[in-house]
Order: structure tokens, then sequence, then C-alpha cells
């Protein structure tokens, strides 16, 4: 059955793109999110890559701030470091209103330790893309995220749950605990996502002082975010997920995992891209003179700049994709 892309890029509000390391899902996303533009859908493309392989698709500067690289198309490029610092700042600023004065410096030490502690990155982008579509969906027509590995997708899903444990832990503690438990009582897990959360409000709020009431908003406002990202995420009308390999045995493995991981969490999955397929005509002389020219070239770069560090060379394919004009021209090609 052969994946039909215009659809999707017309109707759906958000396109999820996955893959393995390398398969390309990078240069296949910008060339959806350039095509979806070109069709004057109003579109943002988000990557969560570290690596800042947006920038360098696209050959130009891309960072934290939204950039217009063609009508219809805003770019936007996480940053981690960036992110867990904003994240962290946030969270010190809220636990400023917890603490005495004398536990302050060894707050804002532990926060520094956390900076580098493992999950600090992937808790600050996925918060980080729960905003995005919290208020991006506001202003675009379309988003298109080049993603992060499929685990983090499903543990944003993940988070109104996690949320609830964590706020009963929190409060077992608190000497008010029973009273601020029962006014938390619809943050806990099972309600239905397809419903919003109940407003605090509605609960009976006297008993608790101002620290606890803004607690509790806090938490309220957070998770009603988390919960707000499952039910687009959840819903195919909305949001679709494809994934990009090439055909080789492991991308072929981790796809499937990660299919049969969406698919078990009631994920829509859109299709598969599949990226690199060698042509029938293979032994094309014009095909491998152009590629072969172009890889001397970079083998000589990796010689030059590389070359005390082992190697091995592996078999592939014709020219980069580079700058704007080649993800145009893929775009065409792929649609």
């Amino acid at each position: 059955m052969k994946l039909q892309l215009i659809p999707l890029l017309m109707t759906k509000r958000v396109l999820m793109c996955g893959g393995k390391g390398g398969v390309g899902k990078t240069t296949l996303s910008c060339a959806l999110a350039i095509k979806a533009a070109t069709l004057g859908r109003n579109t943002l493309l988000v990557s969560t890559d570290p690596a800042h392989s947006l920038a360098d698709a696209f050959g130009l500067t891309i960072g934290a701030k939204e950039t217009s690289v063609q009508p219809n198309l805003t770019v936007l490029e996480l940053d981690p470091d960036t992110e867990v610092e904003a994240y962290l700042q946030r969270v010190l600023g809220q636990m400023r209103q917890y603490v005495g004065p004398d536990k302050v410096g060894e707050l804002e030490r532990q926060l520094r330790l956390t900076r580098h502690s493992p999950g600090a990155q992937e808790a600050a982008l996925l918060e980080r893309v729960a905003q995005l579509l919290d208020e991006g969906l506001q202003r675009f027509d379309l988003i298109v995220f080049d993603t992060a590995p499929t685990g983090h997708t499903l543990r944003l899903l993940s988070l109104p749950e996690v949320m609830a444990v964590w706020t009963e832990g929190l409060l077992k503690h608190n000497k008010r605990s029973e009273h601020l438990s029962s006014v938390l009582s619809h943050l806990t897990p099972g309600r239905s996502v397809d419903n919003p959360l109940a407003d605090p409000s509605q609960h009976a709020v006297e008993g608790l002082d101002s620290k606890q009431q803004q607690l509790l908003s806090t938490l309220h406002a957070r998770q009603s975010l988390f919960q707000r990202t499952r039910r687009i995420l959840s819903d195919a009308e909305q949001a679709a997920f494809l994934f990009v390999l090439t055909p080789e045995k492991l991308p072929l493995l981790e796809t499937e995992r990660a299919v049969d991981s969406l698919q078990h969490s009631h994920i829509p999955v859109a299709g598969l891209l599949i990226n690199r397929v060698m042509p029938a005509a293979a032994a094309d002389n014009s095909f491998w003179q152009a590629r072969l020219q172009q890889q001397a070239t970079y083998l000589a770069d990796i010689q030059q700049r590389l070359g005390k560090l082992p190697q091995q060379q592996i078999a592939l394919q014709a020219q980069d994709i580079q700058g704007l004009s080649g993800l145009q021209q893929l775009a065409e090609q792929l649609l």
C-alpha cells in the first residue's frame, strides 16, 4: 500500500518523524515541511537533535529562536543545554518559595548537580515540546518534529500519570496532606484523557495557605499541559507518526519495536519512509562516476582531519542533499 503524503501534509496538525540515528530523518523532515509550506500551510519545523542537524541540512544558522527560511516555513532548533538551564531556573524560582533562606544555597548547589544528571536534558526537552505543541498550534497550521528516539515520546505521553504519583509522594509528608490530597484527587491516574482536568476552584481550598494554593496551581497547570499534549498526539485526526528507515537489518528491527510500542500505547502510526533505496540501474556509469568523484574528495578530507583515528569504509550512493534548494528538490521528488 502506497503512503499518501499529500493528504497527511494537508490535514494533520502534527507530524512526528522518527527513526534510528543516521537514516536521514532530519533531511526527510525538512523536505516534508518544505512541501507543506509550498502547499500553503503555515508550518513550523522543530528539531530536538543536539547535533544541530537542522542547521546543517539547510546550510543556515538556526537556533532556539524561530527563523523563517521561506514563505510559510519557520524552523526552530532546540538546544538541550539551553533548555536545561531555562528549566532549572524555573524550578529554582518556584522552589525558593518553599524553602527557608538558609536552604537556598544548598538548593542551588543541588540544582547545579542536577544539570548534568541522567534525564535532565530529556525532562527539559519534553516540557519544551509540550509547550511548543500547546502554544504553536495556535499560530501554525502544521508542526513537524524531527524527533528524539521513540522512547522519549512514550515518556512524554506518560507524564500525567508520573506527575500524579510524584504529587502523592510530595504530599505524603505535608501536615495537611489529607486535605490537600483530596483537592488534588482529580490529578490521579486513571482519569480519561478525553476530558479536560477539572478546575481546582471546583474543590475546597479554604484550608490551604497561599503557598499551598500556589503549589496546587503549579501542579495543575503542568499536568494539564501534559494531558493536552497526550490528547493531541493520541488523536489520529490531528497527529501522525512517520518512521524513516533504510533497508537494513538494524533500522528495520528498531523501527519494528518502535511501531509496536506506539501502537500498544494507541498512538497513530501513519506509515514508513524507506530511505536510500538503491535504484534498479545501480550500475549506471554516470551515477557511480558522480558519486565516486564526490566520495574521493570527502575521503581526502577525512584523512586530513581524522586520519589518526581507526577507519572502515562501508559502501553507499549519488550526491548529498544540502541547503534549501537541495531540500526543495528532494521535497518535489518525495511527493
